[in-house]
């Protein structure tokens, strides 16, 4: 979509735009350190992570690794790592 100088986009919503390619980090979970508390779900701008079955996972083609929901953990169970391509 092409804008004009001054213009606005309308607001997105995550699910519409999915931004994991860019990634440089990716969260990596430690479950043993891992309290189930939902900062990291609460943390994340893009809802990209979840608490299923007693298991945190990371939707890497929403997570944009910025690290919020690492900075956030209480328990420091979330570490960033530098993705392989």
């Amino acid at each position: 979509m092409a804008l004009r100088i001054g213009a606005a986009a309308a607001p997105g919503r995550a699910p519409d735009n999915k931004t994991g390619s860019w990634r440089v980090f990716m969260p990596i979970v430690d479950m043993e350190k891992c309290t189930h508390c939902g900062t990291c779900t609460l943390a994340c701008p893009e809802t990209a992570v979840s608490d299923e079955d007693g298991e945190i996972r990371f939707d890497l083609d929403y997570c944009k690794g910025c690290g919020v929901c690492a900075n956030e953990c209480p328990a420091k169970a979330i570490k960033m790592i530098l993705e392989e391509n």
